[in-house]
């Protein structure tokens, strides 16, 4: 779709923004997918240097921005890309630090649910409590890809934190023995925004340290190395 529409955190200048999006916390991991697998490659964000690229891929339009780390800054770029320019198929490509004795590092997760300790689902007022999940459209397709091109990958419940460094030392193994299978910061916003305005969100990770094995990967393979979950994520548009 082509909008000259703009916000505060987002300025595509008439360029196109697809409705299908693959939504990267690192801005340079957004730029690295756009560069090695997309066709036709326009940018259509570099406000704050989040930057935006919209192109093609086995001929179909899909783009890719970052998002920032945390619930607060994708709370505000995947609310913006859904209600002001019209994006209905969310897709987060993460990384997390694993919970569970099964997961090792470049692991792929998809987030069934996004159990959370962020305050972010109390502005829609709800009696009760709500438990963020993804799009069973976009979780079909996404472990049925995954099951043609044999690749191995965990499903269930993840924890978006709030807190990268947790005061609290007991917190991570009390969410390991309810299943968590990683930790990582965005996914329920994602979820509760989408769920909000009616669209699909789904979210994607790759084991990128695992907290009870003292495992952990680069900042640069994590930025260029995450490819078995963005092969999956690219054939979602």
């Amino acid at each position: 779709m082509s909008t000259h529409k703009q916000t505060a955190h987002i300025n595509p200048e008439g360029q196109e923004i697809a409705e299908t999006i693959l939504l990267p916390g690192d801005p340079l991991r957004a730029k690295f997918i756009a560069d090695n697998y997309l066709e036709d490659v326009v940018q259509f964000n570099s406000v704050r240097n989040m930057f935006g690229y919209t192109g093609t891929y086995n001929g179909q339009r899909i783009s890719v921005m970052g998002t920032g780390m945390g619930v607060p800054s994708i709370g505000i770029y995947s609310w913006e890309l859904i209600n002001i320019f019209g994006v209905k198929n969310l897709i987060r490509v993460g990384s997390c630090g694993a919970l569970q004795d099964d997961l090792d590092l470049y692991d792929v997760i998809f987030a069934m649910g996004a159990s959370t300790n962020s305050n972010y689902v109390s502005q829609y007022h709800l009696p009760g409590d709500y438990s963020p999940i993804a799009s069973f459209e976009l979780l079909e397709k996404a472990k049925k890809i995954a099951d043609e091109q044999g690749q191995k990958v965990h499903v269930g419940n993840v924890l978006t934190s709030d807190t990268f460094y947790n005061a609290d030392e007991t917190a991570a193994k009390k969410w390991k023995d309810m299943g968590i299978l990683g930790i990582e910061m965005e996914a329920a916003a994602l979820y509760m925004n989408a769920a909000a305005a009616g669209v699909n969100a789904l979210t994607i990770l790759t084991v990128s340290d695992h907290i009870f094995k003292n495992e952990e990967t680069t900042s640069e393979e994590r930025q260029n190395s995450f490819t078995k979950m963005m092969d999956i994520a690219l054939n979602l548009a």
